[in-house]
């Protein structure tokens, strides 16, 4: 069975993306099965940017086929950020925790119909250092004005995605995984995988 390795380190989007392409002819593994791999800096200015950087990087060094994800919160009041930004938007050491009290923060004066925002995912296979294709996913919907949920990671619980009145984090993975940003662009990736797979 052909490995397909997910670049990322995070447990939490690993976990996401194994369920996401559960039943497909692969192997699915993460930058944890291998050692020294290099970690790849995040420097790009747009989600597609650091999606393919990290895709390229990766699939070159370990000559495997690499599936790589940026994923970024726009928030319609505060310009689009944190964007591309979201992962380390309060700073060195950025946690989950940090990153959503400063967003509640800065919009703590705002009401709930100017709260818009839009979780943004961007995908990119690569095999042995060339990009295969991309797939972007969205989900819109609103900021809470306090962190609900115990399910999910980073903006999940003061997410409120549209049709819905409970954030991602109250949802739970499995209802989360229907709407995401993630599963959505991942669906379009599936297909691209299981193309590339069974065609070789």
């Amino acid at each position: 069975m052909k490995e397909l390795v997910v670049a990322t380190r995070n447990k939490h989007k690993l976990k996401e993306i194994k369920t996401l392409l559960k039943g497909l002819p692969v192997r699915v593994v993460s930058l944890d099965n291998f050692k020294r791999v290099p970690d790849v800096i995040e420097d790009g200015l747009t989600l597609e940017a650091n999606a393919r950087k990290k895709a390229i990087q990766v699939s070159k060094f370990l000559n495997k086929l690499a599936i790589a994800d940026d994923s970024g919160l726009e928030v319609e009041a505060l310009g689009g950020k944190p964007g591309v930004y979201s992962a380390r938007f309060s700073g060195k050491g950025a946690t989950y925790d940090s990153n959503n009290k400063k967003l509640l923060k800065l919009l703590k004066d705002t009401p709930l119909s100017k709260r818009k925002a839009c979780f943004r995912c961007v995908i990119s296979l690569a095999d042995k250092g060339r990009i295969i294709g991309m797939a972007e996913g969205k989900s819109c919907g609103k900021i809470s004005f306090e962190p609900k949920g115990k399910a999910g990671f980073g903006y999940d619980p003061v997410f409120i995605p549209n049709g819905s009145k409970k954030t991602f984090a109250q949802l739970g993975i499995r209802k989360k995984n229907k709407i995401s940003h993630r599963s959505r662009a991942l669906l379009k990736a599936r297909k691209l995988v299981k193309s590339l797979v069974c065609n070789r």
